[in-house]
C-alpha cells in the first residue's frame, strides 16, 4: 500500500469542523490557537460557533479549511502517523497550501496569513456579480475547453477545474459562463450548474490576485517539502522551493488539474488516498477517476484512530 495525503479546497467548510479534533488532541487545539494568533482574531470561534455565511466568505474559508486540515495532521501524528507515511501530498486549490504546511514547507502561521491574503485578493479581483463559475457534468475536458472557446465571444471563459471524468468547472465573465452552460447542454452535457461562488476563480480575471500573491509569497520562507507536492497547475511532483513559489502564483489564474494529478499519483504507485481535513468531496472525485483507488477520510478523532489501524 502506497499512500498520498490530499487536502480539500473551498466548499468543504462546515460549522463545527475540527472541534472534535481540538477537544481530543491538545496538539490539534494548538493549531487553531496558532492560526487565531497569526490572524489576530478568533477564527476558531467562527469555525465552531459562527454562521455558515460568514465562514463561507473566501477570506475566512481558506484559512479555516487549512486550520482544520492541519489539526487532522496533528491528530494523525499523535496517533503515531507522520508525514513520511505519505509518498506524495496534494491539495485542491487552497488545499495545496494545506499540503505544503503539512509537509513542513511553509509554517502554519505564514500559511494562515497567506490564505487570508489570497482569499481577500481573489474576492477583490472582480466586482461581485461580474464573474461566475459553472460545473459542466458529463463532458470531458477537451469538450469543455471547446465549449469555453465558443462561449467566450471576446470575454473570459476558461476550464478552471478538471475535477474528474464527469465534471469540469468553467470560470470567467458571468455572461460568458452562462453562455457556456447553455452551449454545454446543447453539446450533450447531462447538466450545467451555476455555482454559488463569490468570484470567478482560476481564470485570467484573477490576475490582480496573482499579482498580490506574487508579492506576498516573495516575503515568506518556503522550504523543500518533506515529501513531494503534486502541483495543481502541473499535475506532477515538485520539491524546489522557488518552483513551488512560482507555481502558487500561477495557480491563482491557472487550471486545477485534479484528475491528472490523481492519475499521476496512481501511475507512481499510489493505491490509497487519505483526505485530510473537512468533508469527503475529494474522495468522491478520486473514486470517479479510478474505482480501484482506496479512499479514507481523516477529519475526526475516529478517522485518525482508524488510519492507525489500516
Amino acid at each position: 500500500m502506497t499512500v498520498a495525503f490530499v487536502f480539500p479546497g473551498q466548499g468543504a467548510q462546515t460549522i463545527g469542523m475540527g472541534k472534535e479534533l481540538a477537544e481530543a488532541y491538545p496538539s490539534a487545539k494548538a493549531i487553531f490557537d496558532e492560526v487565531d494568533e497569526a490572524l489576530g482574531e478568533a477564527l476558531s470561534g467562527l469555525i465552531w460557533e459562527g454562521d455558515i455565511e460568514t465562514l463561507t466568505l473566501t477570506r475566512n474559508a481558506q484559512p479555516a479549511l487549512m486550520a482544520t486540515s492541519m489539526a487532522a495532521m496533528r491528530a494523525l501524528e499523535a496517533e503515531g502517523i507522520a508525514i513520511d507515511k505519505a509518498a506524495f501530498v496534494a491539495g485542491h486549490s487552497l488545499g495545496e497550501y494545506s499540503a505544503l504546511a503539512a509537509a513542513g514547507a511553509i509554517s502554519v502561521g505564514d500559511t494562515a496569513r497567506l490564505l487570508r491574503t489570497r482569499g481577500a485578493a481573489m474576492q477583490d479581483a472582480v466586482p461581485v456579480g461580474e464573474g461566475a463559475m459553472a460545473a459542466i457534468l458529463g463532458l470531458d475536458l477537451e469538450a469543455v475547453r471547446a465549449v469555453a472557446i465558443e462561449a467566450a465571444q471576446g470575454e473570459v471563459c476558461q476550464a478552471a477545474n478538471d475535477n474528474d471524468p464527469t465534471q469540469v468547472v468553467v470560470s470567467g465573465s458571468k455572461a460568458a459562463v452562462e453562455r457556456a452552460a447553455g452551449i454545454a447542454k446543447e453539446k450533450g452535457a447531462k447538466r450545467a450548474v451555476m455555482l454559488p461562488v463569490s468570484a470567478p476563480f482560476h481564470c485570467a480575471l484573477m490576475q490582480p490576485a496573482a499579482d498580490v500573491m506574487a508579492e506576498a509569497l516573495a516575503g515568506v520562507e518556503i522550504l523543500s517539502p518533506a515529501v513531494p507536492l503534486i502541483a495543481n497547475v502541473r499535475a506532477d511532483a515538485v520539491t524546489d522551493p522557488d518552483e513551488i513559489r512560482a507555481l502558487l502564483v500561477e495557480q491563482v489564474t491557472g487550471s486545477v488539474r485534479w484528475r491528472e494529478s490523481v492519475q499521476a499519483m496512481a501511475a507512481k504507485g499510489v493505491t490509497e488516498f487519505w483526505e485530510i481535513g473537512a468533508g469527503k468531496a475529494l474522495s468522491g472525485m478520486i473514486r470517479k477517476i479510478d474505482r480501484a483507488l482506496v479512499c479514507r477520510q481523516v477529519g475526526t478523532p475516529e478517522g485518525a484512530k482508524a488510519a492507525l489501524e489500516s
